[in-house]
Parts: C-alpha cells; structure tokens; sequence
C-alpha cells in the first residue's frame, strides 16, 4: 500500500475541480469525494424547505443554513477512508480552509491524513471560467451568470493564503494530473 494521503482539490466555481479531482482520484488509487455529489441531494431538500430554488447554492438562506453541514459530511467521511488507509480526494471550494492558515491547520488535522494533506488549486484565466460557467448554463450557476463581472471580481479567483499546488486546468488532463500528483509529494506532510 502506498502513502495515505488526503488531496483537497479546491477552487472557482467552473475552475476544473470535479474534473481534475476524479482523474487524480484514478490515478493516486483514492477515494473521490465531491461536496456536490455527496451532499447535494441533502442541500436540494433544505432549499426547498428554506422556499429556495432546489440547485440555488448561493441562496445566502441555503448557505447560511447547510455550509457547516456538507463540509463535515465531506470531511468525516474523508477521515473514516483515511482511518481505514484510504487515500481520498476531497472535491469542493474549501473558501474558508483556504483563505486561513488556522481553517487550513484544523482541516488537516481533522482528516488525520498519515502523509499529510495537500491542497490543490485549480486555476485558469477569468474569460475560461466565464466561458465554462456559461457553457455549462447549470441551476446552480445562475446567481453568478447574472453577473459575471461581479462574480469574477469578488476574490473568487484569488490564490489560496496558505501552501498549495496550482494547477493550471486549461492545460492537457494528463499534465494537470501529473502535476498534481509530484506537486502534492513535495509538500511537506501535514500541511
């Protein structure tokens, strides 16, 4: 068995997460975990009861009152593969973890990954997520198609504040891939 250890792909909304986090979840032999997959039936149910529209996922109703909740669901999960020597791949934005050295310090040390946990963050020029967020023209996208502009200028894009690898997603699947892989090796264990 190889290294267990937790790969936290985060980033933009339409940055490449859920694409990058499943191929890197093949390749590392971990357990894929996307937010959206797992917690999202979960969510659709509280924003109906909330009055929201079921994939409005900026409701600022249905953040306030499930944020807390997917995120725990995500991570406790995450920590029972790892307890059990399963390497995972966190897929969600982790805008709180990322944006503070402390969020960042509880998160790895709430997953108790035993090689660490490393985070990844997709990145890729503003016009392409603008692009991919139009293209794709999902539910959950409206708030922010609505206006792109604000949406792209609100720090959404803005790098994480503690150690990472970035990932450029407008690159080949299989460079992402590789990159993610070497870049989370060199980073030290626990961060």
């Amino acid at each position: 068995m190889g290294a267990v250890r937790a790969y936290v792909v985060a980033g933009a909304p339409a940055s490449g997460k859920s694409v990058l986090g499943s191929a890197l979840a093949r390749a590392a032999g971990a357990a894929p975990l996307d937010q959206d997959v797992l917690t999202g039936p979960l969510t659709a149910v509280v924003a109906g009861l909330l009055g929201a529209a079921p994939a409005d996922l900026d409701d600022p109703r249905v953040r306030s009152a499930t944020r807390d909740a997917t995120y725990a669901a995500l991570i406790d999960t995450a920590a029972g593969c790892l307890a059990a020597g399963v390497s995972v791949v966190l897929i969600a934005p982790f805008t709180s973890e990322r944006s503070d050295p402390a969020a960042w310090s509880a998160l790895s040390d709430r997953l108790g990954a035993p090689h660490g946990a490393a985070l990844i963050w997709t990145t890729c020029p503003p016009a392409e997520v603008a692009r991919r967020l139009t293209e794709r023209a999902a539910p959950r996208d409206r708030r922010k198609i609505a206006d792109l502009s604000a949406f792209l200028g609100s720090g959404v894009l803005d790098p994480p504040a503690v150690p990472h690898v970035a990932i450029d997603t407008t690159a080949p699947l299989a460079h992402q891939v590789t990159a993610a892989l070497t870049g989370a090796g060199a980073l030290a264990p626990g961060r």
